[in-house]
């Protein structure tokens, strides 16, 4: 029996965690997997670093039901409202089909990971299907190759790291010797990932759900100490500001 067909007959919640930098597109794949005629009812889990959501306002409007996180990174400091989202979520577990978590661009999603595995009422209703980590193909090499403090992560490289799938989004802005250059640093990182090639985050939703690629087994060989806790730690040169005005905001003098 393959993974993916095990995972078909198992009765837990599947659940799938989208993750990558800042910018790389992780919110336009969301918005593509909630407005596609997949008949699916999604529950989703928003994470923001910030006090005020971004996300939230970007998501279009859908039936499904969306829970924000706020004020801190998935991954440590509000990893606990995660917990208890999951539970009051299985409290209601006739209304949605499965979960996909959005985090921070700044999550390592080990921690997260961590989750389905070492609290035993979630692990027992919810299965962690797959990583999604969205690569922005124009950004990514300069996140790769910036330098950390002692101490602290990089968090582009831990999310090629621990990805299932990886969406090399944005290739239509570099030209092909990106594109392979780019390619060449992710399998370096993560030899056997399955490397999907987009635009604007466009992707056969068949790639990236149901398609029961978290494998803890192999996540242990290559990590024998995944399931202990360990204390993440943010470069704190990252910091955020929230200004909430009253108005509307105009989205062309903003991205130029």
């Amino acid at each position: 029996m393959t993974q993916a067909t095990a995972a078909a007959v198992d009765s837990r919640v599947p659940v799938t965690v989208l993750t990558g930098f800042l910018g790389s597109g992780k919110t336009t794949l969301l918005n593509r997997i909630l407005t596609e005629q997949h008949g699916l009812r999604i529950a989703v889990i928003e994470n923001e670093f910030g006090e005020v959501g971004i996300d939230d306002a970007l998501v279009l409007d859908a039936e499904e039901e969306i829970f924000e996180m706020n004020n801190g990174c998935i991954c440590c400091t509000v990893r606990g409202d995660l917990i208890r989202i999951l539970g009051a979520l299985m409290r209601r577990r006739e209304k949605f089909d499965r979960i996909l978590i959005e985090t921070t661009g700044l999550a390592d999603p080990a921690p997260v990971a961590q989750t389905f595995f070492m609290d035993d009422e979630i692990a027992a209703q919810l299965r962690l299907d797959a990583i999604v980590t969205l690569v922005d193909a124009a950004h990514v090499l300069q996140h790769l190759n910036e330098e950390k403090p002692d101490g602290v992560e990089n968090e582009a490289v831990e999310q090629i790291a621990f990805a299932d799938r990886v969406v090399l989004n944005k290739t239509d802005l570099v030209d092909e010797a990106t594109v392979k250059e780019v390619i060449s640093r992710v399998r370096a990182i993560n030899a056997s990932v399955q490397i999907i090639p987009a635009e604007q985050a466009k992707v056969d939703l068949q790639q990236v759900m149901d398609v029961g690629a978290f494998d803890l087994d192999r996540v242990l060989k290559d990590d024998p100490q995944f399931l202990t806790e360990t204390e993440h730690q943010h470069d704190t040169t990252v910091t955020s500001v929230g200004i909430d005005l009253p108005g509307e905001l105009d989205e062309d003098r903003l991205n130029q």
